[in-house]
């Protein structure tokens, strides 16, 4: 299975030290299996940084069967579901020790980008759980991001471009 990671540099070597934390499934290396999304995602790192270049799409396999072979610890949510959105908040709680769980791969859907206000709404009780639920899902609609979380689970991933 080919997957793609968006940044402003082309990324051979991904390091989970290089992520940022509290992000919706902690610090890691974050990818998608479709190339448009990951040039969108490269695009918000660009404009976000201020530069003035193009985004790059890094583009790997992935040994898909590391998913289900029982090699790798994995957790998929394959929808928005109260679940998700609790473990989104747990992973983007700045005030929680961080990583705050042991997966080496999680497959789900993208918070939205307004993840901070929402939660923050949340925490003040102005909104419920099944209202940040709503909230944090992407205008869009259903998008799907990787995670890759340990080294074990890098090791699956072979670059490509």
């Amino acid at each position: 299975m080919r997957l793609y990671h968006g940044s402003n540099i082309l990324v051979s070597q991904p390091d989970i030290k290089k992520g940022k934390p509290f992000k919706d499934f902690g610090q890691g290396f974050y990818l998608s299996d479709t190339f448009e999304q990951a040039k969108e995602m490269g695009a918000r790192v660009v404009e976000r940084n201020m530069e003035d270049k193009e985004p790059v799409v890094s583009t790997f396999d992935f040994e898909e069967s590391a998913m289900t072979d029982g090699s790798l610890k994995v957790r998929r949510f394959e929808t928005y579901t109260k679940e998700w959105a609790e473990f989104v908040i747990r992973n983007r709680d700045r005030k929680l020790p961080q990583p705050c769980h042991d997966y080496d791969i999680i497959y789900g859907p993208i918070a939205d980008d307004s993840v901070v206000r929402q939660m923050r709404r949340f925490e003040m009780g102005d909104i419920t759980l099944d209202e940040l639920m709503r909230e944090l899902q992407y205008p869009a609609g259903i998008t799907f991001q990787y995670f890759f979380g340990s080294e074990r689970a890098l090791k699956k991933l072979t670059f490509i471009c």
